[in-house]
């Protein structure tokens, strides 16, 4: 079989669930993985033959997809802002807007000034994604990654050696502590924040594979995780330090406020790619 024939056969097969622009972009995923070829290549050599190991390969992950297992966890990498990640299912797999928020925090003059003397903390690190990818670009810095799962802490460990950086990992749970017992100039976090009341909004492939532990929080209080990480940033954030977060869509006024409420100024509310309420950034 060409290339070319099993891309018609991949496409029928998952026509009835995902959309037409899904299934191209899963197909040169899997084509790049399997065979090292870009999209370019395969417009350039459509007839290239498939071996049956090839094949085999092709139609388990079609057979994964097909469940709508998300094709990061089929493969068990992703790239996040430019840099390969490992993933598993203890660990959400790293979003675009994620992207947006660690520019942010490096797009600031601060950092490119003083970077040398930075000390910076991802709290709920899944991945490592953020500390990974701010250690990375600020080579001079001290930065440090806590989550309460100790499997998402091995998943961020193997991620920082992959990339070849220098993490300080702490197990321990952000609603169980009482002080972080050292200063920082960057605090950051993307804590669980997705309603129970939103679930009908979260697409199968996130719902049946993605941990929940990393994205729900009860309706009854959606900003718990907000709450005690901005209050432990008053205790251990330096005089000029700054607290980042990846918020609810729908709750940015409420972000705010809390924000305000803590005792925190220089509040600033900003989008994402598509337009939603997305990240903020504040000072004491």
């Amino acid at each position: 079989m060409t290339l070319k024939e099993y891309k018609i056969k991949f496409t029928n097969t998952l026509a009835p669930i995902y959309d037409e622009k899904e299934i191209e972009s899963f197909f040169y995923i899997l084509l790049e993985s399997f065979h090292k070829l870009k999209r370019i290549d395969f417009a350039l050599n459509p007839n290239l033959e498939l071996n049956s190991e090839e094949i085999s390969r092709w139609e388990t992950s079609l057979k994964e997809l097909e469940k709508e297992k998300p094709v990061q966890y089929i493969l068990g990498e992703t790239e996040f802002f430019g840099l390969p990640f490992f993933v598993n299912e203890n660990t959400l797999i790293p979003r675009p807007e994620t992207e947006e928020l660690v520019s942010w925090i490096l797009q600031s003059s601060k950092f490119r000034i003083q970077n040398s003397k930075l000390r910076i903390l991802d709290i709920g690190t899944g991945t490592g994604c953020i500390a990974i990818s701010l250690a990375k670009n600020l080579p001079e810095a001290e930065v440090f990654a806590l989550d309460v799962s100790e499997k998402a802490i091995e998943v961020a460990k193997k991620n920082a050696t992959i990339n070849n950086v220098n993490i300080t990992f702490l197990h321990q749970s952000i609603l169980e502590t009482e002080d972080l017992e050292q200063q920082f100039d960057i605090i950051v976090s993307n804590p669980p924040y997705v309603r129970n009341l939103e679930k009908e909004e979260i697409k199968k492939n996130v719902l049946d594979y993605e941990p929940h532990l990393a994205l729900f929080v009860e309706d009854t209080d959606a900003l718990l995780f907000y709450r005690r990480i901005t209050q432990l940033a008053k205790k251990n954030l330096t005089a000029s330090g700054e607290l980042y977060f990846e918020i609810n869509q729908y709750l940015g006024n409420e972000m705010t406020l809390l924000l305000e409420n803590l005792g925190f100024k220089n509040i600033e509310l900003r989008k994402d790619i598509y337009e939603n309420d997305r990240m903020t950034r504040a000072t004491l």
